[in-house]
């Protein structure tokens, strides 16, 4: 009866385990820059991923209708964190994948106001956010500091 019980046990334990796999890197080499469509649905096709931004869009302009026919910066870092952002943006969204969607984790703040050009880089471990005249090193915590 022991042994029966003990097989079970470890039949069940295996049966439940999750496997995690590492190290995996899920970086985008290059920002993408896309346009949303008129119902402010962001689509790439490249990495199989669409996200509606009119929430982003109430958060930043409290107008979720602005979010149609915009031009969006995205980039995705080396743990699986995406972030976006675009002209006139006065901050970087930091997403990560939840079940069906994206969760919202960091708001940045950018420390320039209204920054009419913004672009990022893969600066592993960071993500490099340039505007007209700085650079940042950012991460999904915030900002870790100014560029050299």
């Amino acid at each position: 009866m022991k042994n029966l019980l003990f097989i079970i046990f470890l039949i069940f334990t295996a049966c439940s385990s999750d496997v995690v796999i590492k190290p995996a890197k899920f970086a985008f080499p290059v920002e993408s820059v896309l346009k949303t469509n008129l119902q402010g649905t962001l689509e790439e096709q490249r990495y199989s991923f669409s996200i509606n931004l009119k929430e982003i869009y109430q958060l930043e302009f409290s107008d979720s209708s602005a979010a149609a026919g915009k031009e969006i910066r995205l980039i995705r870092d080396e743990a699986g964190y995406y972030y976006l952002t675009a002209k006139d943006f006065n901050n970087v969204y930091v997403l990560f994948p939840a079940e069906s969607g994206f969760m919202l984790t960091k708001k940045i703040i950018i420390p320039e106001a209204n920054p009419t050009k913004v672009a990022f880089n893969q600066k592993s471990p960071y993500i490099e956010l340039i505007t007209e005249k700085n650079k940042f090193l950012i991460n999904h915590l915030g900002l870790a500091e100014r560029a050299k």
